[in-house]
């Protein structure tokens, strides 16, 4: 054999080598230590596809139970692999996940139709399935979940709601828009006058919403933003006036329902102390627990990867628990863990 055959065969061997080392790298990096079970949940008068996700390894049950409330946009039950981080941290704290498909419609839906579709999913999940401890089922949310899951607190038959964590969640949906606007031009290093002009654009598009504009009238307004659909101004139209203060104090007056508030402190979208502020007014004394994390978006990424896609791609793929800043995922854990059990 030549020596430009054996050096070329070596080569071959190292390479195929490194790619079985490197698969098998992310495979581990990728495997979360929990039983995934497809299920479909009758919601809200739609069939929704989803996942039930039960710690692996500890027996069947019963478990207590996770339900997860997306933010906004299209989401499906793993939300493309990013939830699974989480699902292993309750999984650790001997907690299950039940996490939906949104259903195709949902610009079709308000607040109201979202926690009746979470209410819905509790009672599925409380009702059919053995391996569930129908006494021990809390909710999580992001974002536009803020609007939803203290209705869905003050809503559920017993035995309840038990828990709630909330991430990145907002109060007044309107107030939540202007902090937002100004928070990304000053991001973008916008002067005074064009942060007047957006203010005024701004309030223009509100009057519109106010007084029930057609999506026809929106796009005939200077400040139309021309890539805004007619099916996502009927959502924002149904949507606008959401205000969780009123939800948040009958969900206080249920009793000690503990709350794990999340923000990152880099939210460009929602003004985390105005929640935590809100949520200490109204909620029971002694029930809320607040987690604000240096160097994490709105999405609860560290803030450096989110904002570099070949960082985030790179990470997603070898190192998922790394997407999120140090301590978030364990101080769930540690809160379910401390829950009481009765």
């Amino acid at each position: 054999m030549s020596r430009t055959l054996r050096t070329a065969l070596f080569l071959l061997l190292a390479t195929a080598l490194l790619a079985a080392g490197v698969t098998v790298f992310v495979l581990r990096q990728h495997d979360y230590g929990l039983h995934e079970e497809r299920v479909t949940v009758p919601a809200a008068g739609h069939d929704l596809p989803g996942v039930l996700a039960t710690p692996a390894g500890k027996g069947p049950g019963p478990f207590p139970l996770v339900v997860l409330v997306h933010g906004d946009g299209e989401v499906g039950a793993t939300h493309d692999g990013f939830y699974r981080p989480y699902w292993e941290a309750f999984a650790k704290a001997g907690y299950a996940s039940l996490s939906l498909d949104k259903p195709a419609d949902w610009l079709g839906q308000s607040m109201d139709d979202r926690a009746r579709e979470t209410t819905d999913a509790l009672a599925w999940a409380a009702r059919t399935r053995p391996e569930i401890d129908a006494g021990r089922i809390g909710l999580w949310g992001a974002s536009q979940a803020g609007w939803v899951m203290p209705k869905v607190v003050a809503r559920a038959p017993a035995p309840g709601v038990r828990f709630v964590i909330a991430v990145g969640t907002a109060v007044n949906w309107e107030r939540q828009g202007e902090y937002n606007l100004r928070a990304e031009l000053r991001a973008a290093g916008a002067d005074a006058g064009r942060t007047a002009a957006a203010l005024r654009t701004r309030a223009d598009t509100l009057a519109l919403l106010r007084r029930g504009a057609t999506y026809e009238e929106y796009r005939a307004s200077p400040g139309a933003d021309r890539e805004l659909t007619a099916a996502r101004w009927s959502f924002i139209t149904r949507n606008h006036t959401a205000d969780a203060t009123a939800d948040l104090r009958a969900m206080g007056a249920t009793g000690a329902v503990p709350v794990l508030l999340i923000s990152g402190a880099d939210d460009l979208n929602v003004d985390g102390a105005e929640t935590e502020a809100v949520y200490r007014s109204l909620l029971a004394p002694g029930t809320l627990t607040v987690r604000r994390y240096p160097g994490a978006s709105h999405s609860l990424l560290r803030t450096s990867v989110e904002r570099s896609s070949w960082r985030l791609t790179l990470t997603a793929v070898f190192a998922p628990r790394a997407l999120f800043p140090p301590d978030l995922l364990a101080d769930q854990q540690r809160f379910l863990q401390e829950l009481p059990r009765s």
